[in-house]
């Protein structure tokens, strides 16, 4: 149990959800980094299937040789989603997608000149990975299981 959960508790309108809210911190981060993960995986499991198909594209985001970045794009996406789904080496996993989405970010916004409405989800997916980059796996988690976790 958190130092918020215990001092949230004195200030809620009904007191007695305070152990409800408390038994469900785990459970709602975990199901939060299985879900992003498990996304982050299935996004990436189109590019994997053909790493170079994406070499164009990461070229005209201005990333030479794309023959290097697209498959690095390509198994960021699915074999970081799966890392992170599970909580193996969660924070490097997640930052390395953070960067990802950085960019898409950068692309959507500045590149296609879109703004936030073009960016919106690549912000959001952004701010979940950055609070996992920050969190870690937790104790639900394959870093929590071996006990080690960067």
């Amino acid at each position: 149990m958190s130092a918020t959960t215990d001092a949230s508790r004195g200030t809620l309108i009904v007191p007695p959800l305070g152990r409800l809210y408390s038994s469900l911190h785990d459970a709602g981060e975990t199901l939060l980094r299985a879900v992003a993960g498990g996304f982050l995986a299935i996004h990436g499991s189109q590019k994997i299937v053909n790493p170079f198909g994406a070499t164009e594209m990461v070229e005209g985001l201005g990333f030479y040789p794309g023959v290097f970045w697209s498959p690095l794009l390509a198994c960021t996406e699915f074999f970081g989603g799966i890392l992170i789904a599970i909580g193996l080496l969660t924070r490097q996993a997640a930052f390395a997608g953070l960067i990802v989405l950085l960019v898409t970010v950068w692309f959507h916004w500045v590149t296609m000149g879109q703004g936030f409405s073009g960016a919106e989800k690549s912000l959001l997916w952004s701010a979940i990975l950055a609070f996992f980059v920050i969190r870690g796996g937790n104790r639900h988690s394959v870093d929590a299981r071996i006990g080690k976790a960067f």
